[in-house]
């Protein structure tokens, strides 16, 4: 339900195992890369710009292409090619662990895999893996019984690609069309498609550049999807009549306030349309029937700013989750005919973060955190007072509803993990409170919980807030390690509102088989501790995600499980911005960092409003255009900023050519400048997926791969040997 937190997609570095030894600090070479293989330097060319009486001086600024979207500028090209070929060259050694990690991670994915059939209407739906294959199949059989039949293929629309992405997936009503979208560039402009699941074969229809769900009209006739306009902003929503050319699609709103969005939704009864609007802290809503696209909108409450808000309806009655009265949101309700009158359902509270609400028809689900934790809870239309929380057993877990698409719900399908605990799908009986498990993740190289230990612990920041930590380990690591103080991986994103679930990983065990501890800090700036704790990371104070990260490695090495030096760290998007951060600040405390697709040129692209996300984003970070407060503060934390003669630890850095998201020259100005002016010799790489957008590669062993890569480089650096 909560259309609007705009997330740079964080990149989480997980790893994956054999049992080797830890070299200690004296089997461990000062410079272990090839040095003979000189790294690329990239030129200094004079560009300045000086606003609010400040001059920035930034002689990296030619790095970003004149033509982007089009990136064509062969001195940028020739730059990046030669980052990719030092990377290859300084990796060539670890081809060997490379591919062992590749072959455990691989090992611990079940390959001919499918989801849990899910049923909506008159077939259950699931998807398959085939043995090798890089994309899932989508299949569907008749609930009465019947043969499965292939629905899409996507093996078959991957053939050939460098890069392929599935978008929206979407069924009409009747079953008879399957809408979907794709993008073929990972610069995340979508092409739908229509295929009549009768004839097996595709409408004429084509809709491009589309970058929101496809959301079927009730009578199956039209398709609502939201536009990208030439900035990547989807400021329209439109209406495309099957059969038709995507040239006579009706617009249906256009929003006009640069930094907002448009998403469309469907209600859980599917009677209404739903046309949010919203950027990372305020929200609107409009209403259409879904019978009737093209009616007039009905406005539920104008927007102001701070207030977010988010709806479903059921027999007249709007449910509205807001934050209009507490942080951590309420549930209310309002007479359709009436839809800004609010009443509350369900109060705001210090202690329960309220994150989600589901309709059904004859109860509701709300979601939420307790001290950090998922919580899923029944609750009745005709007795408030009822609440039933099902319980969960672990100290640290992740959990929430999974896929229910139905209105009369009867058992609700459920998601569960841990760090030590498989993805587990259950079916949760409403009316008898019980769970039936219908899958556990499948280790085919085998895995055993009882090898480890999950700890949940609390450190205090420099300022007293108590940051959480999820921690996991092998009981035996410090006979591994030979005592206590070994290697310990660090992980957190900190920014958007966005938590970080200590949830389960097949490719972190590469690391915690090999003696690592694996710690993921619940840092200010993600909502893990409710709604004040991301405010409490952004702005004005954001430098407390960065001073709690800090303080949670530095409390990890007082507590004894990992010593100074010993700790690698990975981020990606804004957890990347973290990583550029944290270095500046304590750089004797790292022993490798990976930052993926980093955001660390923060100034220059929130002084940027053409660049796609900016205007959006200055709710979370400050508009550096119009305040110069805005501007000396971002410029004081801004990693590209602050980035100066100092040692630095070995780092693996990545970008993406098509990244619209983060831009490819943030990466690459940020490693320009650190080759510049860092006064150590650790090694620092470069790596550009030059046919990627922000997620890096696609298909599930091409990743992996990148996974393989990022782990061999942690390793290398802090000496873990075979």
């Amino acid at each position: 339900m909560r259309i609007f937190r705009l997330l740079r997609l964080a990149a989480a570095l997980c790893a994956a195992t054999s049992l080797p030894a830890i070299a200690q600090e004296s089997d461990i070479e000062p410079l272990n890369y090839d040095t003979s293989i000189q790294p690329p330097r990239a030129e200094q060319r004079d560009h300045s710009f000086t606003r609010h009486g400040i001059t920035i001086s930034d002689p990296y600024h030619w790095l970003r292409d004149d033509s982007y979207p089009t990136i064509d500028d062969e001195d940028v090209l020739e730059y990046l090619r030669a980052e990719n070929a030092y990377f290859e060259a300084q990796m060539d050694g670890r081809k060997a662990l490379v591919d062992t990690l590749f072959a455990e991670m691989r090992g611990r994915i079940k390959e001919a895999d499918a989801t849990v059939p899910q049923r909506d209407g008159d077939f259950e739906y699931w998807s398959e893996f085939e043995e090798g294959g890089q994309y899932r199949k989508f299949y569907r059989r008749p609930v009465t019984g019947g043969d499965a039949h292939l629905i899409l293929d996507g093996p078959a629309l991957a053939e050939g690609l460098e890069y392929f992405s599935l978008g929206a997936l979407s069924v009409s009503e009747d079953g008879r069309y399957l809408a979907y979208s794709t993008d073929t560039t990972g610069g995340e402009y979508y092409t739908a498609f229509i295929k009549d699941l009768q004839s097996g074969a595709l409408l004429p229809d084509r809709i491009e550049n589309v970058n929101s769900g496809l959301v079927w009209a009730a009578d199956d006739a039209m398709i609502i999807y939201g536009r990208a306009n030439e900035n990547w902003r989807v400021d329209r929503v439109f209406a495309h009549s099957v059969g038709k050319d995507a040239a006579e699609d009706v617009q249906l709103y256009h929003e006009e306030q640069l930094g907002f969005t448009v998403s469309p939704g469907l209600s859980s009864n599917r009677e209404w349309l739903i046309i949010a609007a919203g950027d990372n802290e305020t929200s609107e809503v409009r209403l259409l029937p879904a019978a009737d696209p093209l009616a007039e909108p009905l406005l539920v409450r104008p927007r102001k700013t701070g207030v977010e808000y988010d709806v479903d309806l059921r027999e007249g009655t709007l449910f509205v989750l807001t934050n209009d009265n507490h942080a951590n949101f309420r549930l209310a309700t309002a007479p359709i005919a009436s839809p800004a009158e609010w009443t509350t359902l369900i109060e705001g509270s210090d202690q329960f973060y309220l994150t989600d609400f589901d309709l059904f028809r004859d109860f509701y689900v709300t979601e939420g955190r307790i001290a950090g934790l998922d919580q899923v809870q029944i609750r009745y239309y005709d007795d408030p007072a009822r609440v039933e929380t099902i319980a969960f057993p672990e100290k640290a877990y992740s959990a929430g509803l999974g896929n229910n698409p139905e209105w009369a719900m009867e058992k609700l399908r459920l998601s569960y993990e841990s760090p030590v605990t498989p993805d587990t799908v259950y079916d949760y009986h409403v009316a008898s409170r019980t769970l039936d498990t219908l899958k556990v993740q499948e280790i085919p190289s085998g895995f055993d919980p009882s090898l480890y230990t999950v700890e949940r612990i609390q450190v205090p920041a420099r300022d007293g807030a108590m940051v959480p930590v999820s921690i996991v380990y092998r009981k035996d690591r410090d006979d591994m390690n030979g005592g206590p103080g070994g290697p310990l991986h660090l992980y957190a994103y900190g920014a958007y509102g966005y938590a970080i679930p200590p949830g389960f990983s097949t490719t972190r065990l590469s690391l915690v088989d090999r003696g690592f501890a694996y710690a993921i800090a619940h840092i200010r700036g993600g909502d893990d501790l409710g709604r004040n704790w991301y405010l409490q990371g952004k702005m004005e104070q954001r430098t407390n995600t960065f001073n709690d990260f800090v303080d949670v490695g530095r409390a990890l090495v007082d507590r004894g499980l990992t010593s100074k030096g010993q700790i690698s760290a990975s981020g990606g998007s804004a957890g990347g911005e973290l990583m550029g951060a944290v270095v500046n600040q304590a750089p004797d405390l790292f022993g490798a960092i990976v930052a993926h697709v980093p955001f660390v040129d923060v100034l220059n692209t929130m002084l940027d409003e053409s660049l796609p996300l900016t205007p959006g984003e200055w709710p979370e970070w400050g508009n550096p255009i119009e305040s110069r407060e805005a501007f000396t503060h971002i410029q004081s934390y801004s990693p590209y900023d602050q980035t100066r003669a100092q040692d630095y630890p070995p780092m693996l850095v990545t970008a993406g050519l098509n990244d619209p998201r983060v831009t490819y020259w943030e990466p690459a100005k940020w490693v320009a400048k650190l080759r510049e002016v860092k006064t150590d010799d650790n090694i620092l790489l470069l790596k550009t997926n030059m046919g990627a957008g922000h997620g890096g590669k696609s298909g599930r062993f091409e990743g992996l791969r990148e996974t393989a890569e990022e782990v061999a480089f942690i390793l290398w650096q802090l000496g873990v040997t075979e």
